[in-house]
């Protein structure tokens, strides 16, 4: 990562939330693209060795993207967002859940609500994420699996995109 861009990774345990606000060196529109195309998001999204394969993206209010978190082994475990809320090249709303490969939510888990929001400052981007979890389990589970080193390496793919997008 360069070190002049800002990464911010607060959690709340109060609150169950998780704020990530990360600064990316590009135009909004990548930025964007990156984080709304299927094709772009199978580049960066998923922390090798892991790396994620879309099965079906509708990038639409109510629409949703299926992937899977493909491991080292070929192992799968799948994941669907479903789009709340859209405004573009500002922000979008989205509901997370694990689920199988057909999209069938896995009740054994509970969603998670992701606020995702884009702003352009002088030559970076900053995006700023707010997950919100319905408990503090659940918040401590996904912390447990290794999220903020996860979304750490994510970013730092993301960047080696845009920066090769250039």
């Amino acid at each position: 990562m360069n070190s002049h861009l800002l990464f911010d990774f607060i959690v709340d345990k109060e609150n169950n939330t998780i704020h990530m606000t990360r600064e990316f060196q590009a135009d909004l529109q990548q930025v964007w693209a990156a984080w709304t195309t299927a094709t772009l998001l199978d580049q960066w999204w998923g922390p090798k060795p892991w790396r994620a394969e879309t099965k079906s993206m509708d990038f639409r209010e109510g629409g949703y993207w299926l992937y899977a978190m493909v491991g080292p082994e070929g192992e799968k475990h799948w994941g669907k967002c479903t789009f709340i809320s859209i405004e573009k090249e500002k922000s979008f709303t989205q509901k997370d859940n694990f689920c199988d490969e057909n999209a069938v939510e896995n009740p054994a888990f509970a969603p998670n609500i992701w606020e995702n929001k884009f702003d352009q400052k002088e030559n970076k981007v900053e995006v700023d994420v707010l997950i919100s979890f319905e408990t503090l389990a659940d918040l401590e589970a996904v912390i447990s699996m290794g999220f903020k080193e996860g979304m750490t390496t994510d970013f730092n793919q993301l960047d080696e995109l845009l920066k090769a997008a250039k």
